[in-house]
């Protein structure tokens, strides 16, 4: 696929994280001026190993997209901006609201408001969840699915999609708004189950730990790879059928958990896995079945996933059985 960004000016926030730093390391080929905004908080995503084949090729701000000066400075003069920073664990954002409230919904008024007062001309991609739509009422889940989130994390998202959108329609800066489900891939966090669960999996699998999967395994998710999620940010960015827009993401083919963990224990001979009983704190906010209806993007786009599960899996374990010390 076309990269559609060339020779611009890029700021990412959350850009030493997952989605983040594989976004640079991708635009940073095509001549670029790349700046990554990351906090570097230990219990999120950001990781400085993500860069570390690119750290001489980009700009790194160690700011906290709460610091609103830093925010002013910052986005000036930049053509796109890719909000990715966020806290994404949603066990967190019932343990510590406000900071959730801070980071995924304060923090992105300061940084449209930034965007109004210094660079109102920016193009701007916000990420989202499928959390905001809380426990399923159909499937698969469309854009129009009522939205009752079933955690703090879910409600401060909305909040942010809303934000965004808003700005735009009384504002005029273009924005657009993808919801992602299940995204996975190198460079993901894999020390806990924060960012998702596939990642502390691997962590376990590479460690010849069991995995263990909660319930009786029946819950169905999709998946995207990396690489695909990168193609659906690049396309929103730059077709401007997609400003003022919110999109789902989303998987063909969704596999039950029990099914996902047979799939990656076939990657490191000897694993398996168990089925435990959910954990009071996470059976309150499990949404049980979860499959996206990304049609609406891909109608309008021609977006498919094209790395299946089976293969994105065993690209992401063999990234992590050379890079695990950085990542643990």
């Amino acid at each position: 696929m076309s990269i559609g960004i060339s020779n611009k000016k890029i700021l990412i926030t959350g850009g030493l994280g997952f989605i983040g730093s594989n976004l640079a390391c991708r635009l940073v080929k095509h001549g670029n001026t790349i700046t990554v905004v990351d906090s570097l908080i230990p219990e999120y995503g950001g990781n400085l190993r993500n860069i570390y084949d690119i750290q001489d090729k980009i700009t790194v701000s160690l700011s906290d997209v709460r610091d609103v000066a830093a925010i002013n400075n910052l986005i000036k003069g930049h053509d796109y901006l890719f909000n990715l920073a966020g806290q994404t664990s949603h066990l967190d954002s019932m343990l510590d609201p406000i900071t959730d409230l801070d980071i995924n919904a304060k923090a992105q008024l300061s940084i449209l408001e930034a965007c109004r007062k210094n660079n109102p001309d920016i193009r701007i991609v916000f990420a989202s969840t499928r959390q905001i739509y809380g426990k399923p009422k159909y499937l698969p889940v469309d854009e129009k699915h009522p939205r009752h989130p079933v955690d703090v994390n879910g409600i401060n998202k909305i909040a942010g999609e809303q934000y965004h959108i808003l700005y735009q329609e009384v504002n005029g800066i273009a924005s657009s708004v993808l919801r992602l489900t299940n995204t996975y891939g190198p460079r993901m966090r894999i020390k806990d189950a924060r960012q998702t669960f596939l990642g502390i999996w691997i962590r376990n699998l590479l460690e010849g730990k069991t995995i263990q999967v909660f319930g009786d395994g029946k819950q169905r998710r999709d998946y995207n790879y990396i690489e695909d999620v990168l193609d659906a940010l690049l396309i929103t960015a730059t077709k401007e059928e997609a400003v003022g827009k919110v999109y789902n993401l989303g998987a063909p083919n969704p596999l039950s958990l029990e099914d996902t963990a047979k799939i990656m224990c076939l990657e490191i001979e000897g694993s398996d896995y168990q089925m435990i009983a959910f954990p009071e704190d996470r059976k309150v906010i499990d949404v049980g079945d979860f499959i996206c209806d990304y049609s609406a993007f891909c109608n309008q786009f021609g977006w498919e996933p094209k790395v299946n599960f089976e293969e994105g899996i065993q690209r992401s374990i063999n990234y992590f059985k050379k890079e695990i010390k950085h990542y643990i």
